[in-house]
């Protein structure tokens, strides 16, 4: 992190504000209580090996990247915010030269990684972060909301951050009908994500990203609000949460293997073995309420 970024980082906190600087670069701030959920991500994206396989595994650059172009446009000399950066996935699929990039997460090690990516790196929790309001040109949140213990208030820290005429947006899964599977389906889904083979169709070929149930046990615990039946994101969230701030909120369902033209309408479509097990349950794979995903395009307009 270079020394201007640093003051362009203070310029944009609350007042009287402490941060500690630590050695390896990353500015943080005093966290009160680390909850379960918190030390879960924390402990996890830190790991020296998880964490890197997480990076180099989860997200396809291509397919994320063009969705995020289309739904933020260029992050060139923009003042953008990454809320749950991670190791910084997002902005590797989207590249760019923002004008300052914040990176806020809860995990040290993902933040080294995400630093070496250009994020001005800010460890602290991102339900209350010590950034003034008003302020970012471009707010995200990629996948972030079901690892937090509020998604509702972390939706309205990030809408905070959003200056009149800025941009919040989000991409995240699971929504709420996602676990509405019949105990068959359900079942189908747990057993399919402990066995390490490679995806199936309609995805790009890769290794299985966790190699043991210890691993795929402890990545499930940074899961808050991917483990029960009916605990997901939805449509009214957003709304309830967002319109009341002064923002234009536009939402687009879509399926895990979707590119730029869900913001046309699209949805995209979702795994083959996805598509098995909602048929076991009963769900028409090819419905608006039936995706698994839900991009959020939110303009601030006062």
């Amino acid at each position: 992190m270079s020394s201007e970024d640093s003051s362009q980082l203070l310029q944009y906190l609350k007042p009287e504000t402490i941060l500690e600087h630590n050695t390896d670069g990353i500015f943080a701030v005093s966290i009160a209580s680390m909850t379960p959920g918190m030390e879960a991500n924390s402990w996890f994206f830190s790991h020296p090996e998880w964490g890197l396989r997480y990076f180099e595994s989860e997200n396809h650059r291509s397919r994320i990247g063009e969705r995020w172009r289309a739904a933020t446009g260029s992050w060139d000399d923009k003042v953008v915010v990454d809320l749950g950066c991670g190791p910084g996935n997002l902005f590797r699929c989207v590249d760019g030269h923002p004008k300052l990039l914040i990176g806020v997460d809860i995990s040290e090690g993902a933040l080294l990684n995400a630093r070496n990516l250009g994020y001005t790196p800010l460890l602290s929790d991102v339900h209350n972060t010590p950034l003034m309001s008003g302020f970012a040109d471009l707010v995200t949140a990629n996948a972030t909301l079901h690892h937090v213990d509020d998604m509702a208030a972390v939706l309205a820290e990030a809408a905070r951050l959003v200056k009149p005429g800025g941009l919040l947006v989000t991409d995240e899964d699971p929504l709420k009908h996602d676990h509405q599977f019949s105990i068959l389906g359900s079942f189908l889904r747990r057993v399919r994500s402990f066995i390490p083979i490679a995806r199936v169709s309609n995805q790009p070929r890769r290794s299985w990203k966790y190699r043991s149930f210890s691993q795929q046990a402890c990545r499930r615990k940074t899961e808050l609000h991917n483990r029960f039946h009916g605990d997901g994101i939805t449509r009214e969230m957003y709304l309830n949460v967002l319109e009341p701030m002064g923002f234009n909120v536009k939402l687009y369902p879509h399926g895990h293997v979707a590119k730029a033209d869900v913001i046309k309408g699209s949805r995209g479509s979702n795994t083959t073995f996805v598509r098995m097990v909602q048929r076991a349950s009963g769900i028409d794979p090819d419905k608006d309420d039936s995706q698994l995903s839900i991009m959020c395009v939110a303009t601030r307009d006062r």
